[in-house]
């Protein structure tokens, strides 16, 4: 798509006054998809350098906002020594996007567009991540994933905020993990994504809903807790608006489906606990 209002790609290593019409670039593939009427000009953060990921001496990972979806599937499968690893790979997968789109789709793209079926928003909450803001005085600010996204297309993110990077704690990254989507079609876009996360150290279990829902709920338990625990738990977080609406699921359909997935990543990483602890 030709974006024939934009006068001007800015390197964002030079800096300049935010101003009315701008736009952070990552990949484009969002940018460049449809018209972009309002844009004046793009701040192209592809001669940034930044490292695409990041393993600190605490076990935490820190993955760079321009960190392209191709990068971080070859690290889960092949660099990530941890449980949760496996979990990288499915949600990329999930994208169900050509390779093309993989080798220029960022992570920080699919999480500032805030979509409910943005894969790397599930994979993010799930392991309890961190967005890294910087303001355009160069002030930082931190927020979780579940909070940085507030809504359909909807995020918390100031006028020319850039998100820097997601970091995952160490521990969230040796947590057992279990997988479930859904979606109206063989290849159609996510209607429900749910991940469970299991931590082997204390036993606790979170359920992180996503796809389904207008933004990521993520629910936490100090013990995997029983069916009626989990129901309850998600009935009275989120509500009837929360589910949400478009041509790839009826919030009844995503809703039934939100319960049926939670509970089956429920029982599966409840199952490998009683094992565990035998």
């Amino acid at each position: 798509m030709d974006l024939n209002t934009v006068t001007e790609v800015r390197d964002a290593r030079l800096r300049a006054p935010w101003r009315p019409g701008d736009a952070w670039l990552g990949g484009g593939t969002y940018l460049f998809s449809e018209p972009q009427p309002h844009l004046r000009r793009l701040i192209d953060l592809s001669g940034t350098g930044w490292e695409p990921l990041t393993r600190h001496a605490d076990g935490s990972l820190e993955i760079a906002a321009t960190c392209t979806i191709a990068q971080l599937s070859r690290f889960g499968r092949r660099s990530l020594d941890a449980p949760a690893a496996p979990l990288f790979e499915q949600c990329c997968r999930a994208f169900l996007a050509s390779f093309k789109i993989w080798n220029m789709a960022t992570l920080g793209g699919n999480l500032c567009n805030g979509l409910p079926a943005g894969p790397m928003i599930s994979l993010t909450a799930a392991l309890d991540g961190s967005c890294l803001l910087q303001a355009q005085d160069g002030s930082l600010r931190d927020v979780k994933v579940v909070d940085f996204i507030t809504g359909a297309g909807r995020k918390d993110l100031a006028e020319g905020e850039l998100l820097r990077s997601v970091t995952l704690p160490g521990r969230a990254l040796e947590c057992r993990t279990a997988f479930r989507q859904a979606s109206l079609y063989g290849l159609g876009r996510s209607g429900a994504l749910v991940i469970g996360t299991l931590d082997p150290a204390d036993g606790s279990l979170a359920v992180t809903i996503s796809a389904a829902t207008v933004r990521p709920f993520r629910f936490w338990f100090p013990l995997p807790p029983d069916p009626d625990q989990l129901r309850r738990g998600v009935e009275a977080s989120v509500s009837e608006e929360d589910w949400f609406d478009d041509i790839h699921g009826l919030p009844e359909w995503r809703r039934h489906m939100g319960f049926r997935l939670a509970e089956e990543v429920r029982r599966e990483l409840t199952l490998s606990f009683e094992k565990g602890a035998r």
